[in-house]
């Protein structure tokens, strides 16, 4: 197997600019601002994005925040739902914990001046597949994520103690005896900078972009699962990449998000023949939980032989399906549908990486000093299956937690900073004899193809060695353009995820393999890990 190189790029610290900082947070979605915003106001903080705060996955979460805020619903049925939709993977405790601050932390998102809908002086509250209430907040109708984040974005920009470097790209984490010490960070596309800090908290988001259909924006390019592999951080359930059953399909559109929520108001899904199909696969219908549904479209599909199937919202009130979604209906409406009369086409795309860094309850990595929150992690509270709009709440619980943690570790080391020599060789001069674009291409349809919503051995180890060979030639470069950086760091990640699926010879949750169709619990009721072998002269954590 090719050997994963500990830094991608070559560099010396006495050739580079430094940077000190009490706490580096990487990423700047829901989870890096609020991790930013749980720091004593005594630290300084440094939030590094590598593009626009504004263009995190975050800010593109249609259907809300799901949290018990109707004096009928309980924390029990949330916690009982959750665990339902993600199976014996899930981690109670974790679920008891996040379930049960879910009110505090909406709490907090009003005070710092998020609008949610209200309806009568009361927040309005819809219910989405999986769910046993209506438990789930939302903003603008369907655009959540943008009202959240412009209100968070605008709160941390406050905040004396932050700065906030945006178009900074993290090309590695600097590791020294087994623990962080902060990041290689490019500005501007190419400048490097060493960024020191005590405690360095990863918030880095998603990996959809790995995938030919997928609802995540161009930055989810697994970026933070790469950096904490080669840094020698554990990776868990690295098989279970969530499909969102409903996405729009258009030629010529971006693959843009259906919500959950439109199923949760009473939308149909049918077939191209007009039939509603889905209480032929679930007592639940359209409000099964996602992994349930994006499993019986694409059966579906196969059956009808149509590239996709429709949501149908005819027999909906037109003037609340306007006013519930005029997101969606602004995007379909470009394409000629009016959503409360014409069907509109969908198909499952890759959503959600359930799998990630393993953290504990308070953030913490298998790395010393080193967080991690949101989507980039593994916390266990998603099991095998996330539940509907329990995202930006992990992000929102475990930001605040690992903000926390690392703000009072830091607190506790001496006030001093200093550089420390590492550094890392020149590999291969000159530029690569390779197309950055066509690499990236193939390998998004490969995993489509072969790791997408159904999955087997032979389609598995078929892939495999195609993504062994790409990486022979990707990864032996070392270059200098964060296309590159992307494109290595998705390599690795897909290295991982496949191995990972091919190793779990059963199928469980949002992990469907077509020559293990039955959850096996006797041999695979468990997590599977995943660390970097370590190179002659590497350093890895214990």
């Amino acid at each position: 197997m090719v050997q994963v190189p500990r830094y991608l790029t070559s560099f010396h610290p006495k050739q580079l600019p430094h940077f000190f900082t009490d706490v580096l947070i990487i990423g700047g979605g829901l989870a890096g601002l609020r991790a930013a915003n749980a720091v004593d106001g005594r630290q300084s903080v440094l939030v590094v994005t590598k593009d626009a705060l504004r263009q995190s996955s975050s800010a593109y979460a249609q259907g809300g925040i799901a949290g018990v805020m109707d004096p009928e619903d309980r924390f029990e049925d949330h916690v009982a739902d959750t665990i339902t939709a993600g199976g014996a993977l899930c981690d109670r405790q974790i679920v008891e914990m996040v379930v049960r601050e879910a009110p505090e932390r909406i709490a907090e998102l009003i005070q710092w001046g998020t609008q949610f809908d209200h309806q009568s002086g009361s927040l309005t509250l819809g219910r989405e597949g999986g769910h046993s209430h209506k438990r789930v907040v939302h903003a603008l109708g369907d655009a959540t994520g943008k009202e959240v984040m412009r209100a968070v974005i605008a709160w941390t920009r406050r905040l004396r103690h932050v700065r906030i470097w945006e178009n900074a790209f993290t090309v590695d984490l600097l590791t020294h005896d087994g623990a962080c010490h902060g990041a290689l960070i490019a500005r501007g596309g190419t400048d490097k900078t060493l960024v020191w800090a005590r405690q360095t908290v990863l918030c880095t988001g998603g990996a959809g972009q790995l995938y030919r259909e997928s609802t995540n924006p161009p930055v989810a390019t697994a970026d933070g699962h790469a950096l904490a592999y080669r840094a020698g951080a554990e990776l868990r359930d690295m098989e279970f990449m969530q499909f969102h059953p409903t996405v729009l399909y258009i030629a010529g559109s971006s693959r843009s998000l259906i919500t959950e929520a439109i199923r949760g108001e009473g939308a149909y899904l049918v077939d191209n023949q007009g039939r509603r199909f889905m209480p032929e696969y679930d007592e639940r219908g359209e409000l099964a939980p996602r992994d349930i549904v994006a499993q019986a479209i694409v059966s579906q599909m196969d059956k009808t032989k149509h590239p996709c199937v429709y949501l149908d919202l005819s027999h909906l009130d037109p003037a609340f399906v306007r006013g519930r979604f005029p997101g969606i209906a602004r995007v379909c409406r470009k394409f000629g549908l009016d959503i409360t009369v014409d069907r509109i086409p969908v198909r499952p795309g890759a959503h959600y990486m359930i799998g990630g860094v393993t953290v504990d309850e308070a953030g913490r990595t298998t790395v010393e000093r080193l967080w991690a929150a949101g989507e980039v992690s593994s916390s266990g509270l998603h099991g095998a299956n996330r539940l509907a709009s329990n995202s930006l709440l992990e992000g929102l619980v475990f930001g605040t937690h690992a903000g926390q943690g690392a703000s009072e570790a830091a607190g506790r080391m001496p006030d001093e900073f200093r550089a420390l020599p590492l550094s890392s060789p020149q590999r291969v001069d000159g530029p690569p004899a390779f197309d950055f674009s066509d690499v990236r291409n193939s390998l998004k349809s490969l995993m489509w193809r072969a790791a997408g919503v159904r999955r087997s051995h032979d389609q598995l180890t078929a892939a495999a060695e195609t993504i062994e060979h790409w990486c022979r030639y990707v990864l032996a470069v070392q270059v200098d353009d964060p296309q590159g950086w992307e494109l290595q760091n998705m390599l690795v990640i897909a290295r991982v995820m496949v191995q990972a699926a091919l190793e779990r010879a059963e199928s469980r949750g949002v992990h469907l393999r077509t020559d293990f169709p039955l959850a096996d619990d006797q041999h695979w009721n468990r997590h599977l890990c995943f660390r970097r072998e370590a190179a002659v002269g590497d350093e890895l954590p214990a």
